[in-house]
C-alpha cells in the first residue's frame, strides 16, 4: 500500500481515537479539571502531517489531511457521537473545525520553514497547529456547558506542546525512511 494511503488512514484513526478519548478527564492526581486523555494521542496527527509534508510536499500533505479529516469525521459520527447529547455533537463539530484549520495551518507553516534545520519546521508548525486546534476545539465543544473548558484547554495544550517536542524523536528517526519510501513509490509509478 502506498505511503500516502497509509498516512491518510493513520490520520483518520488517530482523529477518531482522540475524539473518543477527549471525553474522559484524567481523574488521577486531581487533573480532572485540567486534562483529558485525548491530549496524549492527538499530537500524533501533526507528526503524520509533517512526515507527509517532508516526503511529498504541501499539496500531498493537504490531501492526507483531507482524507484523514473525512475518515476521522465519518467514523467519529458513527462511533462516538451520541446525537441525543448536544455535547457529543459539539465535540464532533469542534473536532472537525479545529482539525481542518489547525492541520492546514501546520502544512502551510511547515512548508514555509522546510529549508531550515530539520527540527524547526515540525516544531514550529506543530506548536502553532496545536495552539489553534486546542482553543478552537475546546471553545466550540465546551463553551457555556459548565465544563471547565479554559483550564482543560490550557492543560491539553501543555501536554500537546510537550508531546510535540517528544515527536521530534520519531520524526528524526523516520526522516530517512520516509524519504526512501516516497522516492521508491514515485519511481515505481
Amino acid at each position: 500500500m502506498n505511503l500516502y494511503y497509509k498516512l491518510s488512514i493513520m490520520m483518520g484513526m488517530v482523529v477518531v481515537l482522540s475524539n473518543y478519548l477527549v471525553q474522559f478527564p484524567i481523574k488521577q492526581f486531581g487533573l480532572s479539571e485540567i486534562l483529558t486523555y485525548g491530549a496524549f494521542s492527538y499530537p500524533v496527527t501533526f507528526l503524520i502531517t509533517d512526515l507527509a509534508n517532508r516526503a511529498y510536499g504541501k499539496f500531498v500533505a493537504r490531501k492526507v489531511v483531507y482524507i484523514g479529516f473525512i475518515i476521522g469525521i465519518l467514523l467519529t459520527l458513527f462511533v462516538s457521537t451520541n446525537f441525543s447529547d448536544i455535547i457529543s455533537v459539539r465535540i464532533a463539530v469542534g473536532s472537525g473545525v479545529a482539525f481542518f484549520i489547525a492541520q492546514n495551518l501546520d502544512v502551510q507553516v511547515f512548508d514555509k520553514l522546510r529549508k531550515k534545520s530539520w527540527y524547526i519546521a515540525p516544531l514550529v508548525s506543530s506548536s502553532i497547529g496545536s495552539l489553534a486546534d486546542t482553543f478552537l476545539f475546546f471553545s466550540i465543544a465546551f463553551y457555556s456547558t459548565g465544563i471547565p473548558w479554559v483550564t482543560l484547554a490550557f492543560g491539553d495544550l501543555a501536554v500537546k506542546l510537550i508531546i510535540t517536542m517528544l515527536m521530534l524523536i520519531p520524526f528524526r528517526l523516520l526522516l530517512k525512511r520516509i524519504k526512501e519510501y516516497s522516492e521508491n513509490s514515485v519511481s515505481k509509478a
